[in-house]
């Protein structure tokens, strides 16, 4: 097919030849008023600083699935994100992409014009996908009609740039698609050029805060109202705004503190929440890596690909189900027994099989409490062939508690773990060989006594209480609190004081879409002693943020400032 773009496409070059994202943007960025907190009182909140970031894959597929209709085969067209300041979604504001990349999303934005023109059914549908989509019918199927395709592009195109489109773009789209239509000789392939070329588009592809200047405060910038229905769309639905936040946004209603509590009351209360949840904890819990996932099909037989799948969505399940369904306090996730079994789970878990998924709760004896115990984190965080209590206790330091676990050593030796003396037989007894070598112990001292409480597991994540025939030991201590078995374990990250501030970062980053700095600090201290005066509710701190001023103030980025890590604090050996 071919695609005539709506305008020049140096930023999208720019990206196909692997350039960072900094110099698509058309943000300008100020320093910001600082504000009181709608949050509390005390603390003054800096904002962030105007960013620009490529979509994500499920934020593509969502905004796809919002246009055009969630049954559309879109594939995969975007390559993984780096991961920066422990979220992928920061790293999206400095991810370029290369020539081989440029073109895989050129397939899939060709395959996805398509179908949305396709004259073929709609699912159950008796009429075309084209006649639900397109809300006129040409006069003539095999010419031009620039009065239809101008109406379809302002009612589309509104909704994939997040703005309503200038006149001129309107007539130059229309343009493109008299051009196409002429050529081929049907209306709806030359309207399947633009909608490619749309698709391609940077002002489609990157989400930019573009700012303009602050009314109320002389000097300064804040982010436009499309900008800011924009962030808010992608942190509260991972996807872009629909129509009603967009009116919102270009009535001025974003602005006022009414206006604003009225649209993310609105966004929260609706089932699209869902999708950005799973979206942020799927990227927090770094569920990307199932992708790269496998165990040895000698040692585990019963964990298959699909296995491996299920134990990833059982987990974003029992997410929703207890932060949003039920309004659930966020600590009592890693002691809650409520989860929902597939059957290829069920073998691993030693429980009744049923049709689909079903909800379960384990019972009191079956040494199952909150997510730690489940086998998404377990095999996730362990060898093919074994279990790994320093890759689970790393996992339960980086991804909970933001605490930087630094690297190994060069050159050490793990031949002890690797090829361990077989009179070494329990995980415990072999990760004492890394606890009297000063070169290891620094580091393993602080992953290893967590990570211990759950050898109840194997690297299959099922339960066990030996290991060759020795009784397991699964004591142990996180930062000063002991315990003795893992349900001890959740019970000490349940009460640990980082546990909820870490979550706060995580969110905070993810909805201003970069990583944190030393200003965002009042900000995150604010929003975390909120938190817990609201009962650790996710639904009450997605609303705070979301309210807040920092979320919609703009600031300068002091060259000085540190950003890489800075949700971070590294343990002390």
């Amino acid at each position: 097919m071919k695609v005539l773009l709506s305008r020049s496409v140096v930023c999208a070059v720019g990206l196909a030849a692997g350039f960072g994202l900094a110099g698509c943007s058309d943000a300008s960025s100020g320093r910001a008023a600082v504000k009181t907190s709608s949050v509390t009182a005390v603390a003054q909140y800096a904002g962030t600083p105007a960013r620009v970031r490529r979509m994500t894959q499920s934020q593509y597929t969502n905004t796809i699935a919002y246009v055009f209709g969630s049954d559309l085969s879109i594939g995969e067209p975007f390559a993984p994100l780096p991961r920066t300041d422990g979220l992928l979604a920061s790293g999206a504001s400095s991810a370029g992409m290369t020539a081989g990349e440029f073109q895989q999303l050129q397939r899939s934005a060709s395959a996805i014009a398509t179908q949305v023109v396709d004259k073929g059914n709609l699912g159950d549908r008796t009429s075309p996908r084209r006649d639900f989509l397109v809300p006129c019918k040409p006069a003539a199927i095999d010419a031009p009609d620039d009065a239809c395709a101008a109406k379809f592009i302002r009612q589309t195109g509104r909704l994939l740039f997040r703005h309503t489109l200038p006149d001129a773009l309107v007539t130059e789209l229309t343009g493109n698609a008299h051009k196409g239509a002429a050529e081929l000789k049907d209306f709806y392939a030359g309207l399947a050029t633009v909608i490619e070329g749309m698709l391609l588009d940077p002002g489609v592809l990157l989400i930019t805060d573009s700012t303009e200047p602050d009314p109320a405060h002389a000097g300064k910038r804040r982010l436009t109202a499309n900008a800011l229905a924009s962030r808010l769309s992608f942190f509260l639905w991972d996807a872009a705004p629909d129509d009603e936040l967009l009116k919102a946004a270009e009535s001025g209603a974003l602005y006022t503190k009414k206006g604003r509590a009225a649209a993310v009351d609105r966004m929260i209360a609706s089932p699209r929440l869902e999708a950005g949840v799973r979206a942020f904890f799927d990227d927090m819990f770094g569920f990307e890596e199932f992708a790269v996932t496998a165990k040895d099909p000698k040692t585990y037989p019963m964990i298959t690909g699909q296995t491996l799948l299920d134990s990833r969505e059982q987990t974003l399940r029992t997410v929703v189900d207890h932060l949003i369904t039920r309004k659930g306090d966020y600590r009592d996730l890693f002691l809650t027994r409520n989860t929902f079994i597939s059957p290829t789970l069920a073998p691993v878990y030693g429980v009744p099989s049923s049709t689909g998924w079903s909800a379960y709760e384990f019972p009191q004896d079956a040494h199952r409490a909150g997510i730690l115990s489940q086998i998404s984190f377990l095999a996730l965080h362990s060898h093919p062939a074994r279990s790994s209590a320093t890759k689970r206790g790393k996992a339960l330091r980086e991804t909970l508690l933001c605490q930087k676990v630094p690297p190994p050593p060069p050159n050490v030796d793990f031949s002890a773990v690797e090829n361990p003396d077989p009179t070494l037989r329990t995980a415990r007894e072999r990760l004492t060989r890394h606890s009297v070598n000063p070169v290891c112990a620094g580091c393993h001292k602080i992953t290893d006594p967590i990570g211990l409480a759950l050898e109840t597991f194997d690297g299959a994540g099922r339960y066990r209480d030996t290991e060759k025939g020795v009784k397991l030991d699964t004591s142990g201590s996180l930062d000063g609190k002991t315990f003795n078995s893992s349900e001890g374990l959740g019970s000490a990250l349940h009460d640990h004081p980082q546990l909820a501030s870490c979550l706060v970062k995580r969110m905070y980053s993810f909805g201003t879409g970069g990583p944190l700095s030393n200003a965002d600090t009042p900000a995150v201290e604010a929003l975390s002693a909120a938190f817990a005066q609201a009962g650790y509710r996710v639904p009450d701190l997605l609303r705070m943020i979301a309210v807040s001023d920092a979320f919609s103030e703009v600031v300068e980025t002091p060259a000085a400032v540190k950003t890489a890590d800075a949700g971070q604090q590294t343990v002390a050996k």
